[in-house]
């Protein structure tokens, strides 16, 4: 059984007992052990404030950029391993795998070519400059952007241990700040190999990026007012972060992405048997047995005009049928297990609120018997779906995201108005989709979603076979969302490199602010 360490002020670090096992979740073996106990967390980050910013301040766009593809193909070389690591650790199948660990390199990629474009400049010009007095022509004011001096840390989620670790870093270092980042416990044996393919090949410059295998300790106590905290997970737990020292007292910036319960509606336009409509369901089935339903950005409810609700919950149940669930090593297996035992427990009793306001007309909670292991082996949970005929006087529906493959059908009437109202008892999504042919229809619901999401989808019989999946998060796109989703913003190219750099207005001589800033 390996014992991870973490990276640190140069070099690896091994932590102290007591220890934190990760266990293997379809087989409940024990496959590492982490601890981060014994770490000094203030030096931690006097080391990226001190080394790493300077280093990497001192590099262009460009340069960094170019960093950045080395890390991308230096991952890419060691995909193999990687998706083997992540097979055992998270209990992913090897598409699952894939998908985040080429998340990880694609991204890493998207932004080095960012980098590139942006060329060898150190600030980002935002917007024009304007004359400021009326009787001088030369008096001028513009806007620059400039890297924060201290070090962002980032706190990761167990469901995306590659994708959603480097995607953080990309956007951060490319901005010019370093980062310490710590993975979610459960999952950190596939962040711990990819860091050390880096370090393995020299690639880390001192300080730029630093790693905590374990608990955060004393970590947040040291963010300062120079700093950024970037969080994905739950909304509980991101309000406890806002509250903290650096947030409140020292106004870190902070970044939540949370719960969300995200949203696909079915134009009453929709045919059973067209393109479209088996885009719909292929979409809802991947959605729900993806990453065992595992994604921040998954579809939770559907929202299904009545005349179509009883062929779309005979079709969906007809394509879950022919999952095979288990141990992602089996033959044929194509959804693997939950996190751990307790988010197997979450997930029954999360159903069992959900089915207080619907019934059950797929799945089962309760089944034991799964491909490849013993029955009661593993954190496993057959996908389920449910139906709501009174979505608008339920609230458990829209309250309670149940973190795995579990889909609510909510019946509505078809039109705009329900089916917007409906969307928005889930108090801000990360992401919500609008399939539907008709124009009218369609553009009048995606303003009325628009404030209530970070991201729309309007998927028509023209672009259905071309659309990527609802739950996919593209590096040139915003990832965030309002109200419970978190009201952060990540990714979303340039964009995300604002939350790393200080907006500075900057007055004088028009002349000398062209040639300081061109």
């Amino acid at each position: 059984m390996i014992q991870l360490q973490s990276y640190v002020l140069g070099g690896w670090s091994k932590g102290q007992a007591p220890f934190r096992d990760l266990v293997n979740p379809a087989t409940d073996e024990r496959v590492a052990q982490a601890s981060s106990n014994g770490l000094d967390m203030a030096a931690v980050m006097d080391h990226a404030r001190t080394v790493g910013g300077p280093s990497l301040r001192a590099m262009s766009f460009e340069e960094r950029g170019a960093m950045l593809r080395t890390w991308s193909k230096a991952l890419y070389a060691a995909r193999e391993a990687l998706l083997d690591v992540t097979m055992v650790n998270a209990g992913s199948t090897r598409g699952d795998a894939k998908f985040d660990v080429d998340g990880a390199t694609g991204t890493l990629s998207y932004y080095a070519g960012l980098g590139k474009k942006l060329g060898d400049r150190k600030w980002l010009v935002d917007g024009e400059s304007e004359q400021l007095t009326r009787n001088s022509a030369r008096f001028y004011g513009m806007h620059i952007r400039v890297p924060i001096q201290g070090a962002a840390v980032h706190i990761g989620a167990f469901n995306f241990p590659a994708w959603g670790t480097f995607a953080k870093a990309a956007v951060s270092i490319l901005a010019g700040v370093p980062v310490v980042t710590k993975p979610a416990s459960s999952t950190a044996w596939i962040t711990h190999e990819m860091v050390k393919v880096l370090t393995d090949q020299g690639l880390i410059p001192p300080g730029v990026l630093q790693l905590i295998c374990g608990s955060p300790g004393t970590l947040l106590d040291h963010l300062g007012p120079q700093d950024a905290l970037a969080f994905t997970g739950s909304a509980d737990t991101g309000a406890k972060l806002r509250g903290g020292h650096g947030p409140v007292h020292a106004s870190t910036a902070v970044n939540i992405e949370a719960d969300s319960l995200n949203a696909m509606v079915l134009g009453p336009d929709l045919e059973r048997g067209s393109d479209l409509y088996h885009w719909v369901k292929n979409s809802i089935v991947l959605e729900m047995t993806q990453k065992a339903g595992q994604k921040c950005t998954a579809v939770r409810r559907v929202v299904v005009p009545e005349s179509l609700v009883d062929a779309l919950t005979e079709d969906l149940s007809e394509e879950l049928a022919r999952i095979s669930i288990g141990d992602p090593r089996a033959e044929g297996v194509r959804m693997g297990p939950l996190n751990n035992r307790a988010q197997q427990e979450d997930y029954r009793e999360g159903v069992s609120l959900l089915s207080g306001e619907g019934r059950i007309v797929y799945g089962d909670p309760e089944r034991e018997s799964f491909e490849g292991v013993k029955d009661g082996q593993g954190a496993f949970a057959s996908p389920i779906l449910l139906r709501c005929d009174a979505p608008l006087q339920a609230e458990a529906v829209h309250a309670r995201e149940v973190f795995g493959p579990v889909v609510t059908l909510c019946v509505y009437d078809g039109s705009v108005a329900q089916a917007a109202a409906i969307v928005a008892k889930g108090q801000g999504m990360l992401a919500s989709t609008v399939a539907s042919s008709d124009r009218k229809f369609g553009g009048e619901l995606v303003f009325e979603l628009a404030p209530y999401n970070g991201r729309v989808m309007l998927i028509d019989k023209k672009v259905c076979d071309q659309a990527t999946p609802h739950g996919m998060v593209l590096p040139n796109l915003n990832h965030g969302g309002p109200g419970r989703a978190g009201g952060g913003a990540e990714l979303g190219g340039l964009r995300g490199m604002e939350f790393y750099m200080r907006r500075v207005a900057i007055q004088g001589n028009r002349g000398l602010l062209d040639k300081l800033f061109a």
